[in-house]
């Protein structure tokens, strides 16, 4: 698919925009004024595959912590703002990479100003963030409800607005969480800015409900190539996050490496606990550097056969599973050494 043009933009030691990857970026759930909390956490999420992380700053002991989480982390830390002013301009001090602000709720033009005015001085970027929740009365009005067009307009106002302070190192958000009207306003912003885009469906909801709708969502909006980096924005641990988003990046062909696990429903034909030992491959495969189809199905009888577009799979049978490649019955073993096989025939793999 063709990406939409965006300006590049460096976040710490990322650079997102132009022709560069989308990247993943989640948000840490414990209190920033924790910094070894926060560090352990932001430090599981880039194991996991998290490129940028958003941390809440509610508080100016918040701010203050993100000068001892950037001496502890690998990855570019945004910091999340809402109402005051003086809590954005002291993360900017404190060494943030990204600020996120809605200018909306910020306060005053001369207290935008000022924080404009010390995120030039650093070069840091402001990523301008709508939410459909958040949109201003007189758009409400004008538009006769919460509408694509008027999230949209709310978000370019207050980029321009920031453009006129002389500033243009942006990255434009806006969210809602009815999937649709989410996915109209992005075909309607791409359209109308040069902006790198951070997409995602807000309060998408627990990690069953949020990963469908998330999926949906950001699947129609990559797949027309808009969207520089990506949030899946769930209601529970935000390692979930991540892992959800390198499977919708994959998916649609926009990120390689890593092991893609594929396995079949159950039947009356299954004789082993394949649930389990499907979720025990995907757990297992996850610290693979390899970029690999495996097969988890879970019978001998159409095992062979529909791991066959599979790299390697495995199929379980009555106290004996097969190991499978390219479609072929490599060996037997023990139901008991299936997985352990398995993993041994990955760490080394040859073609």
């Amino acid at each position: 698919m063709k990406r939409a043009e965006t300006k590049e933009v460096r976040i710490g030691n990322r650079i997102i925009g132009g022709n560069n990857p989308i990247l993943i970026q989640s948000m840490t759930n414990t209190k920033t004024e924790d910094a070894a909390a926060t560090v352990s956490q932001i430090k599981r999420l880039a194991a996991a595959g998290c490129d940028i992380v958003r941390c809440a700053v509610p508080t100016m002991e918040a701010a203050q912590a993100i000068s001892l989480i950037q001496k502890e982390i690998e990855i570019p830390l945004v910091a999340d703002i809402h109402f005051d002013y003086r809590l954005a301009i002291a993360a900017i001090e404190c060494g943030a990479d990204k600020i996120r602000i809605n200018p909306g709720n910020i306060g005053s033009s001369e207290k935008l100003r000022a924080v404009i005015s010390a995120a030039k001085e650093r070069n840091i970027p402001v990523r301008v963030g709508v939410n459909s929740g958040s949109l201003e009365k007189e758009l409400v009005e004008k538009y006769h409800g919460v509408t694509a067009e008027g999230i949209v307009e709310s978000a370019l106002d207050k980029v321009h607005k920031i453009e006129d302070m002389g500033y243009d190192n942006l990255v434009i958000s806006i969210k809602s969480s009815d999937v649709l009207m989410c996915v109209e306003a992005h075909e309607r912003i791409a359209r109308q800015t040069s902006h790198p885009l951070h997409v995602g469906i807000t309060e998408a909801g627990t990690v069953v409900s949020g990963n469908i709708k998330s999926s949906i969502g950001l699947g129609l909006i990559l797949h027309q190539g808009i969207g520089d980096t990506i949030r899946v924005s769930l209601t529970g641990d935000p390692l979930e996050e991540v892992k959800s988003a390198k499977l919708i990046l994959r998916t649609l062909g926009l990120r390689k490496g890593g092991i893609e696990v594929v396995s079949c429903p159950t039947c009356g034909r299954t004789q082993i606990d394949l649930i389990g030992l499907a979720n025990q491959v995907e757990n297992m495969v996850a610290d693979i550097p390899l970029d690999l189809k495996v097969a988890v199905m879970g019978c001998v009888v159409n095992g062979p056969g529909e791991a066959r577009e599979a790299d390697i799979g495995i199929a379980g049978g009555i106290h004996e599973g097969l190991i499978i490649k390219h479609g072929e019955v490599y060996k037997k073993v023990p139901e008991k050494k299936l997985l352990l096989e398995l993993r041994h025939e990955l760490l080394n793999w040859s073609e």
